[in-house]
């Protein structure tokens, strides 16, 4: 797969954003401006379940082609370790088919991936243990002493090598958002803040080189519990110490500009719990992302099917779509990554797109 040349740029986006808003039912609100000056939509698709088989491929791809070609949605989301690199491989293939019919540039879609996870290949003929042997640790990628819990690692050379392969099974030369995937999570409870933050360092520095060098545009951090649990677990992870780290190793131009987290109904700590520090105060992670200058995507807006069964339903919508109104009218986010690959329950999530963001007042009185 050759690599497409370019990146999201303020101008391909908000080219994106123009022609949507001509078909004259997608609501304004519907885009947001992230980060760099991206205009990007407020329900992003992402490509997490599934089985590593050829169906769920075709399935991936057909969804990313529907969120594409509607003009609901320019932002795309994956991981190297999805469906073991299968999930990367079937966006870039929709992306290239996509970029070369000339129905969308380049420039108007917003990709991101993550990598920290040791990644098999499900397209490998060896077992997963062998892959491993093989690609990272005889090759000296990887040290075992720079792996925590037997499946991640922050070591440079590693996620250097992560990020190439991410950017061959996508077929891109630039990825715009590269996450470090679930990294304080794996990390801090079993290290300790002192040496994550060094490892967090060395992270960013290489990061930072990768901008430079054009293989990404921008970096964050995905979690799962540390920006959004209280400031005593051992796995929290204060953004104010993040942007600090990407300060010193990057400068006041530093590319940190994103993080990825779990908000919905029934998880909305990012909306409630004051739990980072500013300057001496506590404020939610929204407000913090806010104040730091750092672009907020959500997960699992529907619960991994759960709302979608025993959520509410209000104001005339289904419940799935209650739920990613709901997300995507949080104050301060860009919005979620929902990752739905049948047709019909794609096109009733993407609908959300032609509704106005629900008002401060309304969004507040699910919390």
């Amino acid at each position: 797969m050759a690599d497409v040349p370019g990146r999201a740029t303020p101008e391909g986006t908000e080219a994106f954003r123009a022609r949507a808003l001509a078909k004259g039912t997608i609501a304004a609100g519907h885009f947001r401006t992230a980060p760099g000056k991206l205009s990007l939509s407020s329900i992003g698709l992402g490509t997490y379940l599934g089985e590593p088989d050829g169906p769920t491929d075709l399935a991936v791809e057909q969804a990313v082609t529907i969120a594409t070609s509607s003009l609901r949605s320019n932002v795309i989301d994956t991981a190297l370790n999805y469906r073991h690199q299968r999930a990367e491989r079937s966006v870039g293939r929709a992306l290239g088919r996509i970029f070369s019919s000339g129905a969308l540039a380049r420039s108007e879609v917003f990709v991101a991936s993550k990598n920290g996870y040791l990644s098999y290949d499900a397209e490998s003929p060896l077992p997963p243990q062998r892959y491993l042997e093989a690609e990272l640790l005889r090759p000296g990628i990887l040290r075992p002493s720079e792996i925590v819990e037997s499946s991640h690692s922050m070591a440079p050379r590693f996620l250097e090598d992560q990020v190439g392969r991410s950017r061959r099974n996508l077929g891109l030369e630039t990825i715009d958002l590269l996450y470090l995937h679930n990294a304080p999570d794996a990390q801090l409870p079993a290290i300790g803040r002192e040496r994550f933050l060094e490892r967090l360092r060395e992270a960013f520095g290489l990061l930072e080189r990768l901008r430079d060098r054009g293989w990404i545009a921008a970096y964050g951090i995905a979690t799962w519990e540390s920006l959004r649990c209280g400031r005593t677990e051992p796995g929290y992870l204060s953004l104010e110490e993040s942007v600090r780290v990407a300060r010193d190793v990057g400068g006041a131009d530093h590319g940190f500009r994103f993080v990825q987290f779990p908000f919905n109904l029934a998880m909305p700590e990012a909306a409630v719990l004051r739990n980072q520090p500013i300057d001496g105060t506590r404020r939610t992670l929204f407000e913090a992302a806010s104040h730091f200058g750092i672009g907020c995507f959500t997960s699992v807006p529907l619960l991994q099917g759960q709302l979608t069964e025993q959520g509410p339903a209000a104001d005339g919508l289904s419940r799935a779509q209650t739920a990613l109104q709901f997300a995507r009218s949080a104050p301060g986010t860009i919005g979620p990554v929902v990752g739905l690959k049948a047709p019909d329950h794609l096109a009733e999530a993407l609908k959300v797109a032609d509704l106005p963001i629900w008002e401060p007042e309304r969004f507040r009185s699910f919390l």
